[in-house]
């Protein structure tokens, strides 16, 4: 049974990391409940602090990760219209061109919507646009960051639980 219980923590971990890439996946939360499952093990000990701990780093990125585009979007000089545009082109990109969506939508998006409430506006309209996409990127960053570090730990676990794992 504990080889299974290892097997999906493993999986969901990898999942997680995955999830950095892939909107669809919440992906800091989903690796976390690889660790939370390895929990379950009855030779793997992990404490509830350091559970909780976790839990709360992966809850602060994933609502992190839905604000940094509006952020990056605003800071570089867009409005509303590159926030909303930003939102939508990341759905719209992912429903038509997949993964390469998610990079060419939230950029597209922000350009259009910001294009759309300032016409006259190009230059600006580009400038939130790279915002929205630099936003967008430290987002996958910091995921695929909290992602590795979770992977870490399980390594770390395993290791330290090795003499009675194997």
């Amino acid at each position: 049974m504990d080889a299974l219980i290892i097997g999906f923590s493993g999986f969901f971990i990898l999942l997680g990391i995955a999830g950095s890439f892939l909107p669809i996946i919440p992906g800091p939360l989903t690796s976390w409940f690889g660790l939370f499952l390895l929990r379950f093990s009855s030779i793997v000990k992990i404490e509830n602090r350091f559970l909780i701990l976790c839990f709360c780093i992966a809850l602060f990125i994933f609502l992190l990760d839905n604000i940094i585009p509006i952020l990056g979007a605003k800071k570089f000089g867009g409005g509303r219209g590159s926030t909303v545009g930003s939102s939508l082109g990341i759905i719209i990109g992912i429903l038509f061109l997949g993964p390469f969506g998610l990079i060419i939508g939230p950029f597209c998006g922000a350009f259009l919507g910001e294009l759309y409430v300032n016409q006259n506006n190009k230059k600006g309209a580009l400038k939130a646009a790279f915002g929205a996409l630099i936003g967008f990127l430290t987002g996958v960053f910091l995921k695929l960051l909290i992602g590795l570090a979770f992977a870490y730990y399980f390594i770390k676990i395993l290791w330290e639980f090795r003499t009675q794992l194997f």
